[in-house]
């Protein structure tokens, strides 16, 4: 498993080094942890190689996305049609929580802060190979009042004392990224926004952060130009 995203003393070997194997994972060559169904999916989309161009298309066409992705869940099984709303716990802007057992919940999410499918699966990957302690695992989708969500596994993380933005804000800073507005990031050699690390998105437990419901985006014009 890959440790926590730390580049501390950052060269251009690190960057270029982290930037080809974040472009070989959302590409659908390299693995991460539970990559490999939603590569596969992202593939059948036909967005696996983002440009400019593609990011335009993906913002005019979502619906159409989407109906070709229910065809693929019918194809491959990936319906959910027992979770146990009983066990619901929390519920957000985009995405209601579930506990699954005492480790981990299900969480739904409907991709409303995102202008296509493939930009929330890029945001899995991206949180995968960022911050494995809570990776995403796709287990499949489910269909209510016209809305299509994935369903993701996700650690069950319990805060044990409030978190401290300003550690937050040194943490990624320390990983270069800049702080754009309120809780929002970038790197901007990679090309990566990070937005929406408040306190509840990201906990504290042992004195080790975590972050736990991520947003992450990719400015295609940077991120898949070749260093």
């Amino acid at each position: 498993m890959r440790k926590p995203f730390i580049l501390k003393s950052v060269t251009l070997v690190n960057i270029k080094t982290t930037k080809n194997e974040l472009q070989d994972i959302l590409s659908g060559k390299g693995t991460v942890s539970y990559g490999a169904i939603i590569q596969s999916i992202t593939d059948y989309l036909g967005r696996g190689k983002a440009t400019s161009a593609d990011a335009e298309t993906e913002q005019q066409n979502k619906q159409k996305e989407s109906d070709a992705l229910i065809r693929y869940i019918e194809v491959n099984g990936l319906w959910i049609k027992d979770l146990d709303f009983s066990k619901f716990i929390a519920q957000g802007a985009e995405q209601r929580v579930f506990i699954k057992d005492e480790r981990t919940v299900y969480k739904l999410n409907d991709t409303i802060y995102y202008v296509s499918w493939v930009d929330y699966f890029h945001n899995l990957l991206l949180n995968n190979y960022f911050f494995p302690d809570t990776a995403y695992q796709l287990a499949g989708f489910y269909f209510q009042d016209s809305i299509l969500y994935a369903v993701v596994i996700q650690n069950f993380v319990k805060a044990d004392q409030p978190t401290n933005l300003d550690l937050v804000a040194q943490f990624m800073e320390s990983n270069g990224f800049e702080n754009t507005r309120n809780h929002d990031y970038y790197h901007p050699q990679l090309g990566i926004i990070l937005e929406d690390l408040h306190d509840e998105n990201v906990l504290t437990q042992n004195g080790i952060l975590y972050f736990i419901d991520t947003v992450f985006y990719i400015k295609p014009e940077i991120f898949w130009l070749k260093s």
